[in-house]
């Protein structure tokens, strides 16, 4: 395939006989939700097969556990079970139909297994390299030469099952310190005997797994091993040792997947899945220097959205692989839209783990740029037939452009008023912002897609209730927002203050003596992008807490972030008056003066609810769509707007 745009990235590579129609494949990813009997559901596939349908050249079901013992929740594929064969047929058989291949890791959780799924009542206890006491409180047993000649077992029974079931390849999980990556670390495996303390030792029981699972699968079938790259926690291997690794196991795997970290220490977290205060292709690097020195294909990941840049992984030669997942979440379409010469039309993946909170704590699919993730089995036969309608949309913020699209999309004659000069709605605040680009970077993505939908477009036009419904309209979707709340306190119109508008030009109209009064999610995304310029920020806060409304993984990486930087942080405090010095509090110690040049507003928001109530009889049909109904995130705004518009 010689693709004009992605020569490199589009170009076929066969693996140990199997060919991958490019060289994007689709990174492992579990699935949040399964059946009583952890089989995969009809939802479930829905997920990956979108995901294969958009052009990756292979897909990854991530976690399918080898061993009832190995489980570290209860919604992993439990690949020890027979009768989880007929729903990965099915699987294997739906990625197939779009010339994608199927996929499926191999993991056992080891020493951190059980402690999201048992109480210990069953008498089964985890198992790892060493007798310990797991974070969670839990115990664990050194595993002993049966325990290990066992497990080793279970992989090759679980492969086997897999390759009966259809699939392509397997993919052993020995990274991110599950059970072969903590007999492979230096800091997780204490052990004396010959399955610990020298690298030969640490290595012998991942290269028995990896030979038992060839003995079961046959030498012409793909086996892709994952790593880490480097583990980046104290006492923990480097990518020097990294690359010893890899050479052990080069030539005896097909596929040397190279990732980064150990996915339970919280400061590795955000390296393993880069946060958006991290660069793209974070990772690269440690896959560029482990080809260096192996035969064997090596493939990359490390928050990478750009096929530009994925190209030129390629041709360099710092890889032969691009492995992506959050991105494949975000859109799924993505490697089809690259190689169509489609890249303006990308979805970019701004790292903002909406995606993973969803996954842990309302065990579904989610994004806050993809309407569809979690409900693709709804919407896999398109939109449900309507009649033609005239549909206005008030409001050009996320949720009202991607209300506006939808609806011409599905053929109704759709005009978007909006009363500022640019479309983007609260989104704006982010364009300047280093960490936002990608987010910034969706207004741009929408404004498009508005115009090859076919919406017509009146900026600079606040529509009032008496004028939209001279339109004629059949149908008004109000999206007018929220309003910053402005606290009640003497001083408030002070020139010192200002709102996040002030970030809508660089550099910002912002003193270098910042306080941030509100220490929400937005503040706290403001100070980072502050201390960034070199400004000296403090966030007041009255709650006893910040970012307590920011999802908790975004909340350890501004932690991270945040450890290294000049940022003061005042909780339980209450502002009482703006004076010419500053903002004076009380605070737990008192009063107390915070000396401010600027007092950057960010106190949060509240639906705008009087200018979306107005609309009510201007049309037959009158519906609202996100933050006006009440303030809340991106997502909610962009599926509301989706769903908004299915509904005409």
């Amino acid at each position: 395939m010689n693709n004009k745009y992605y020569p490199n990235l589009a170009s076929p590579i066969t693996i140990n006989g199997v060919t991958f129609k490019n060289r994007i494949f689709g990174a492992p990813m579990s699935n949040p939700e399964l059946d009583p009997d952890c089989h995969m559901r009809k939802e479930d596939m829905a997920f990956h097969e979108n995901r294969a349908q958009g052009g990756l050249a292979s897909v990854a079901i991530g976690l399918g556990i080898v061993d009832a013992v190995g489980r570290t929740h209860t919604k992993e594929v439990t690949l020890y079970d027979v009768m989880s064969l007929p729903s990965l047929k099915e699987m294997a058989k739906a990625m197939h139909r779009h010339n994608c291949n199927a996929v499926m890791e191999l993991a056992h959780g080891g020493k951190y297994a059980n402690a999201r799924s048992h109480d210990g009542s069953s008498g089964q206890c985890a198992i790892g390299p060493n007798d310990e006491i797991n974070p969670d409180g839990l115990t664990v047993r050194s595993m002993t030469e049966e325990d290990i000649y066992r497990v080793a077992d279970c992989f090759a029974s679980a492969a086997k099952l897999v390759k009966e079931a259809g699939f392509d390849m397997v993919l052993i999980h020995g990274g991110h310190g599950w059970l072969l990556g903590q007999f492979m670390s230096p800091s997780m495996n204490k052990r004396t005997d010959r399955w610990g303390g020298s690298l030969e030792n640490r290595m012998r029981f991942p290269l028995l797994v990896i030979e038992k699972i060839r003995e079961a699968v046959g030498c012409r079938f793909p086996i892709e091993y994952r790593m880490s790259g480097a583990e980046f926690t104290p006492g923990g291997y480097t990518v020097e040792e990294g690359i010893e690794m890899a050479k052990v196991l080069d030539g005896k795997v097909d596929i040397i997947h190279v990732s980064a970290g150990v996915h339970e220490d919280p400061e590795v977290f955000v390296i393993t899945h880069p946060s958006m205060f991290i660069e793209h292709g974070c990772n690269v690097f440690l896959a560029a220097e482990v080809k260096k020195h192996v035969k064997t294909p090596v493939a990359t990941l490390g928050g990478l959205n750009d096929p530009d840049m994925m190209e030129e992984i390629i041709a360099s030669g710092k890889a032969d692989i691009i492995e992506i997942a959050r991105q494949s979440i975000c859109d799924p379409y993505f490697p089809e839209k690259a190689f169509s010469g489609k890249k303006d039309d990308i979805t970019r993946c701004c790292r903002c783990f909406t995606c993973f909170y969803n996954y842990l704590t309302n065990r579904t699919y989610s994004c806050a740029f993809n309407p569809v993730v979690g409900n693709e089995l709804e919407n896999k036969f398109g939109f449900p037939a309507t009649s033609p309608k005239k549909v206005v949309v008030v409001g050009g913020g996320p949720g009202g452009m991607e209300a506006a699209i939808t609806a011409a999309k599905r053929g109704h004659s759709v005009t978007l008023y909006e009363k500022n000069s640019r479309l983007g709605g609260q989104l704006l605040s982010e364009e300047h912002i280093p960490f936002k680009a990608d987010m910034f970077q969706f207004v741009k993505v929408l404004e498009r897609r508005l115009h090859k939908a076919g919406v017509t477009v009146k900026l600079n036009t606040e529509l009032t209730a008496e004028q939209a419904a001279e339109l004629g309209a059949d149908v008004i979707m109000t999206a007018v927002g929220a309003k910053p709340i402005v606290p009640p306190i003497p001083g408030i119109d002070n020139h010192k203050v200002v709102t996040l508008e002030a970030l809508h030009q660089t550099p910002p109209g912002i003193g270098q003596k910042v306080v941030i009064l509100g220490g929400g999610l937005v503040g706290s995304e403001c100070a980072i992008y502050l201390d960034g310029l070199g400004k000296e920020v403090t966030i007041v806060e009255m709650k006893d807490d910040w970012a307590a409304d920011s999802y908790f993984m975004h909340k350890n990486a501004m932690k991270v972030y945040m450890k290294d930087s000049t940022i003061k942080i005042q909780v339980n405090t209450t502002a009482k008056a703006i004076t010419e010095e500053g903002l004076l509090c009380t605070a737990p110690e008192g009063e107390v003066l915070f000396e401010a040049d600027t007092i950057l507003l960010a106190a949060g928001m509240k639906a705008d609810r009087k200018t979306a109530e107005s609309f009510y009889n201007a049309a037959p049909r009158v519906f609202e769509i996100g933050d006006c109904i009440r303030a809340g995130r991106v997502v909610d705004a962009v599926s509301n707007g989706y769903y908004r518009a299915i509904d005409i």
